[in-house]
């Protein structure tokens, strides 16, 4: 079939493009600003990309217009439609979908599906399992919202059946593992996106309170989180964070599959030492040896939510460590874009204050306690998601930022005053309206052996190529 996507250069939507290619559909699609990298792996696999959202893609006549989440009825100031095509589609009854409901339909349906869903983590974790699945033989599928080093794509369809099979009809299923985003699906169907994908595995990592601008309060996220368990058949498996409050209510309020907890001193899947160094224990027992070069007690519960996982389609957890040894991680989580007279810039997707902190935290757990000596970690944001521009949680920055020496926000198109919810940081915190000003302060003050973190749910600008130009001048 041919199908035009609105909203293609998304991560998900992306995906879904590469997906719907290898399947050997005809692909188009439009976005408002057609950026990479998404647009450099959506050309490169001959998907022909639009600008905007004018109503003449209609011409197009596809079989199918695929709807992402960032299309809406708005209007803009002069009373214009914000997303013409959209309203034409309407207007001419063509047929249309969300991105989630295609996928159910056309690429999960058959397959032994692994959901990752969570607040935080959601992108590495379900790295982390393909990676695993794929080193066991297993050639998964999957659809990950940020780009796995280890495979260089964001998506794939993986074996159409499962290699190795185990006895039993359920065994032989191919694999596809997806990152579940309890986000809205569609201006037309607001539930969450991991509603669609009716997982036989499914992994909740965390749960606090995120997406202000659709959600009014945790209990709402939670309920969305229950739906997803409610879709897990008996024979599947939910694994969850043992150390979550706001998990043990959902699962409290009803689970009907198999369940395996990580995280806690007694749970099924457990860790004992150094995130970097540690061995992993299963209800209490060693098992395994997980060496890598990942930080961060975040990234030790990603692991073990993915081992757990893996276990669930018959990866043992020494397998899963072995693989876990040779991660390379996700673009753009850490990733170390460049080093100049011993000053490291690193590109990180952190937005919301817990990922702040978790990745400052782990950053400090590796260069070593502040003042000795070691280099200063200099934390630079910009509050761009859309619960950080509403303001929600600008009160917790001050403890996200804490393991920073120095802070740097980046304040264009923000309607409260960062200067004042970073007030308790003092003398260590700075705020700048354009990007000129803030790669000036921080040249100000930067030394050798410093981490300069840039942290943001978007391009930033391309603040980290600037620094690195700047800093290559002094």
């Amino acid at each position: 079939m041919h199908i035009h996507i609105l909203g293609i250069c998304g991560t998900f939507m992306g995906g879904l493009a590469a997906l719907a290619r290898e399947a050997g559909h005809r692909v188009t699609g439009c976005d408002a600003g057609v950026y990479p990298p998404m647009s450099d792996q959506l050309r490169a696999l001959g998907i022909e990309l639009i600008e905007g959202y004018g109503a003449d893609q209609l011409a197009l006549k596809p079989d199918m217009f695929v709807v992402g989440n960032v299309v809406s009825r708005a209007r803009l100031a002069d009373g214009t439609p914000k997303f013409p095509l959209m309203e034409a589609i309407l207007d001419a009854g063509a047929p249309y979908t969300s991105g989630p409901q295609w996928l159910a339909e056309h690429v999960l349906q058959g397959r032994h599906v692994l959901a990752v869903a969570g607040t935080h983590g959601k992108t590495t974790t379900t790295s982390m399992l393909a990676w695993i699945l794929e080193c066991a033989g297993l050639a998964p599928g999957f659809l990950v919202g940020g780009v796995p080093m280890n495979f260089g794509v964001s998506a794939r369809l993986g074996a159409p059946v499962r290699p190795l099979a185990g006895p039993g009809p359920l065994a032989t299923a191919p694999l596809f593992v997806i990152e579940a985003d309890e986000y809205d699906t569609a201006f037309f169907d607001k539930r969450s996106k991991f509603v669609h994908y009716r997982p036989r595995t499914a992994v909740l990592n965390n749960l606090e309170f995120d997406h202000a601008d659709i959600f009014d309060d945790l209990g709402q996220i939670e309920r969305q989180f229950h739906h997803l368990v409610r879709t897990v058949p008996p024979s599947g498996r939910v694994v969850v964070n043992g150390l979550e409050e706001s998990l043990a209510r959902v699962l409290h309020a009803g689970c009907w599959s198999g369940v395996a907890n990580f995280g806690t001193a007694v749970s099924d899947f457990g860790a004992q030492g150094a995130p970097h160094d540690f061995e992993v224990l299963q209800r209490g027992s060693t098992v395994a040896r997980v060496q890598w070069s990942l930080t961060g007690v975040h990234n030790q519960l990603n692991a073990l939510a993915a081992i757990a996982a893996a276990e669930h389609v018959g990866v043992t957890p020494a397998q899963a460590a072995e693989a876990l040894a040779r991660f390379e991680n996700v673009k753009r989580r850490m990733e170390l874009r460049g080093t100049v007279r011993g000053i490291a810039v690193y590109d990180d997707f952190a937005h919301h204050p817990t990922a702040l902190r978790t990745t400052l935290d782990g950053l400090r757990r590796r260069v070593g306690p502040k003042g000795e000596g070691r280099g200063r970690i200099l934390a630079v944001f910009e509050p761009r998601s859309n619960t950080m521009k509403l303001g929600t949680m600008k009160a917790q920055l001050p403890w996200a930022l804490e393991p920073a020496d120095l802070a740097f926000c980046h304040t264009a198109g923000l309607d409260w005053d960062a200067a004042a919810a970073l007030a308790p940081m003092g003398a260590r915190a700075q705020t700048a309206g354009d990007l000129p000003t803030l790669v000036g302060q921080i040249r100000a003050v930067v030394q050798p052996g410093d981490h300069i973190v840039c942290m943001s749910n978007g391009s930033f600008g391309g603040v980290h190529a600037q620094l690195l130009a700047e800093l290559s001048k002094q």
